[in-house]
């Protein structure tokens, strides 16, 4: 599958193809093995996953690398690829300066699949689904509104905006749409903590409809 004219996450047919050159990332701790990873604009993956089926393949020349992790400094490299040759790009992140931590929070929990599509909350980066997803898992962020968009190469963008109170847990369901297929109907829903149902008129949960970017 081509993600952009010069770029394949790997195929079989191609594995003995002379003419790509193979990217290997390498990642010394957690934050670079599950930090994002766009080759010339395209997201292509988490870095850990890109390897076997889904190592990175380039056609000849030039490629710009980025790398990126909530709260670090993006990681760049530009490579230039030789034929039938492998690269190991080896990523370090760097921390980045952040503001003062909310002193309260609202948990946002994403069942997407697949779970390896990127993350994005008000136009950044903060990770891929498998880690907002699961027993004990979220994402903290401040309460009020919030835009989240989910996207992964071959599936139609998922958009959607939130606002959560201050300790609701808000939970975004739904199934990427392959490029192609038909729109299926996705959930989101808020329901209220214990500590925050006082302040949310009835309590209990209230659900949204929301649909994929087209």
């Amino acid at each position: 599958m081509f993600l952009i004219p010069t770029l394949l996450v790997a195929l079989t047919v191609y594995a003995g193809n002379d003419v790509m050159g193979e990217i290997q990332f390498e990642g010394i701790s957690h934050i670079e093995k599950t930090s994002g990873v766009w080759v010339d604009g395209q997201y292509v993956g988490y870095l850990k996953e890109l390897k076997g089926s889904k190592k990175v393949l380039l056609l000849p020349g030039d490629h710009d690398i980025i790398v990126r992790q909530d709260g670090y400094q993006d990681f760049t490299k530009k490579v230039l690829v030789q034929p039938g040759q492998k690269q190991v790009v080896l990523v370090r992140m760097t921390n980045a300066p952040t503001g003062p931590i909310p002193n309260v929070t609202a948990t946002v929990k994403i069942e997407v699949n697949p779970s390896r599509a990127a993350v994005f909350m008000d136009g950044l980066f903060v990770g891929h689904v498998g880690e907002f997803k699961g027993p004990g898992r979220g994402m903290l962020i401040a309460p009020g509104t919030h835009q989240i968009r989910i996207a992964l190469p071959g599936y139609q963008t998922f958009e959607t905006d939130i606002n959560p109170l201050a300790n609701q847990k808000v939970q975004i369901k739904t199934d990427l749409v392959k490029n192609g297929a038909p729109l299926a109907e996705p959930l989101v829903a808020a329901e209220t903590s214990e500590s925050a149902s006082a302040s949310v008129a009835g309590g209990g949960s209230q659900e949204v409809q929301d649909h994929p970017k087209k």
